[in-house]
């Protein structure tokens, strides 16, 4: 039973074309900010909180010098700036660069990251004596503990799959000395409690066990049930993902590949760029009438938008939105994409460029999920997640493109299972798998219609034709 929750938006700042860095010290504020909510709410009473865990974006390197300051904003995984990096590593060391962590390079790793960072900003790494991760910097706030799991660990390209360990050959490619990556713990593990300084600072109670937690993408598909055997979460978050759940690791070029919260399970992911993030960014930039409705009236904006949406056809009659506005990672990666409207008449409105962009989201979706079709993994479920699940018209969209019945769970975002494992690691359930079991509630499957189906066919061959014509002019583009 979710008591209460909070949410807040911090900022990601983009210094040079491609390149996304946050502060550290928002995500702090964040968190404060929500907390005194919920203190201010009363629906929770902090003494009877049992443990806390968190999680975080992965790929982010957080630098600390020797008095734990932060040396300087946090590359973000949407950076691309280590283009040059990934190709030299792959082109030079890709086989030991997969072999180890079952990945390939690209500019969305840690690794690539550190790369450009010796060449380019030496002194920056000279000075770092401590690498923590999103959720682990918060949490170093909370205990003063320095760690991280395991699956975050793996996010990062220099995790050796096999040994479940650092591996010191991939650091050495990045020259960075092994001791200042953390050490590190299960998910699950208790590693620390909250301190007098951390509990001042947000405003919890001294002594709560705090367990390591991990990464977004493990915890939110392990709290929307997917824990089995190909189970499929498709998520419409900030960015996109097809996470198909496995029995066993299944590495590929095209796909990343991580150990699941459950013990002994792996998942599968094709993951984009840019998803929900779009909406936002379309939002922010083109939907000032939207905007002032929903300060005038108190309804959501994104509820406004999706009623405007829904006045268009069905194809957004013949308008196409490619989202790669960050570049793109699956199933491209292909830093240089560009998005764009194709299709644009006279005839066309503001609802049809709505409309249009939550399709090409889920169109780009789809075309992800033609990876793990190439690759044979069984697929049993589709489960939708991320902030995206919350439109009705956006899930239908996804029933229709994809052709299957959509679960979507009940408030199980990243924090539900992070709770969970919060849970796991202080005894209040028996195991992983158990605690998602008792906690997890479903609305009936969204199913799709034959004949939108479909047509919805026929669209997403046009919108694949589309990105193979343009690719090259998006490269062209890159150029100027």
């Amino acid at each position: 039973h979710i008591l209460d929750e909070g949410f807040a938006e911090y900022g990601m700042s983009h210094p040079q074309p491609g390149w996304a860095e946050e502060d550290p010290e928002d995500w702090c504020v964040a968190v404060r900010g929500i907390l005194a909510e919920l203190k201010e709410r009363g629906a929770v009473d902090f003494a009877d909180i049992s443990a806390i865990a968190l999680d975080g974006s992965t790929h982010n390197a957080v630098l600390l010098d020797g008095e734990m300051k932060v040396v300087r904003p946090t590359i973000m995984w949407t950076d691309q700036r280590a283009v040059a990096e990934s190709a030299e590593l792959n082109g030079v060391h890709g086989e030991a660069v997969f072999g180890t962590a079952y990945q390939m390079a690209a500019p969305t790793w840690t690794l690539p990251q550190m790369l450009w960072l010796q060449r380019h900003e030496p002194d920056a790494l000279a000075r770092t004596s401590h690498v923590m991760f999103v959720k682990d910097y918060v949490r170093y706030r909370l205990t003063g503990e320095w760690c991280t799991d395991t699956i975050e660990a793996q996010g990062t390209l220099f995790f050796d799959m096999a040994r479940k360990q650092w591996s010191p050959e991939l650091c050495g490619l990045a020259g960075i000395p092994l001791d200042i990556l953390p050490p590190l713990v299960s998910p699950t593990d208790v590693v620390g409690k909250v301190t007098a300084g951390g509990a001042a600072e947000f405003g919890l109670p001294v002594g709560i066990p705090v367990v390591c937690g991990c990464s977004d993408s493990a915890v939110e598909g392990y709290a929307a049930g997917a824990v089995e055997p190909g189970s499929c979460i498709l998520k419409l978050a900030t960015a996109g993902n097809v996470n198909v759940m496995t029995d066993r690791p299944v590495p590929h070029p095209k796909t990343l590949t991580y150990s699941h919260v459950v013990p002994g399970m792996w998942y599968t992911v094709v993951a984009t760029n840019t998803a929900a993030r779009a909406q936002r960014w379309f939002r922010d930039h083109f939907c000032a009438a939207e905007l002032a409705e929903a300060e005038r009236t108190g309804r959501s904006v994104y509820a406004i938008m999706d009623d405007e949406a829904a006045q268009s056809p069905l194809g957004a009659d013949g308008l196409f939105f490619h989202p790669y506005l960050q570049g793109e990672r699956a199933p491209y990666w292909d830093p240089q994409l560009r998005a764009s409207f194709v299709g644009a008449t006279m005839r066309h409105t503001h609802a049809d460029f709505v409309r249009a962009l939550l399709e090409g989201v889920v169109f780009s979706l789809r075309d992800c999920f033609r990876t793990i079709e190439e690759m044979g993994l069984p697929v049993t479920e589709f489960r939708l997640i991320g902030g995206g699940a919350k439109s009705a018209l956006w899930t239908q969209i996804v029933a229709d493109v994809f052709g299957y019945p959509i679960i979507v769970p009940q408030g199980c975002d990243a924090s539900f299972g992070s709770a969970l494992l919060a849970g796991v690691g202080v005894g209040v359930f028996a195991d992983e798998r158990s605690a998602v079991q008792q906690c997890l509630k479903e609305g009936d499957p969204v199913s799709p219609a034959p004949e939108r189906h479909a047509r919805y066919q026929k669209l997403t061959s046009l919108y694949y034709r589309i990105h193979d014509v343009l690719a090259d002019v998006y490269h062209d583009l890159g150029t100027l």
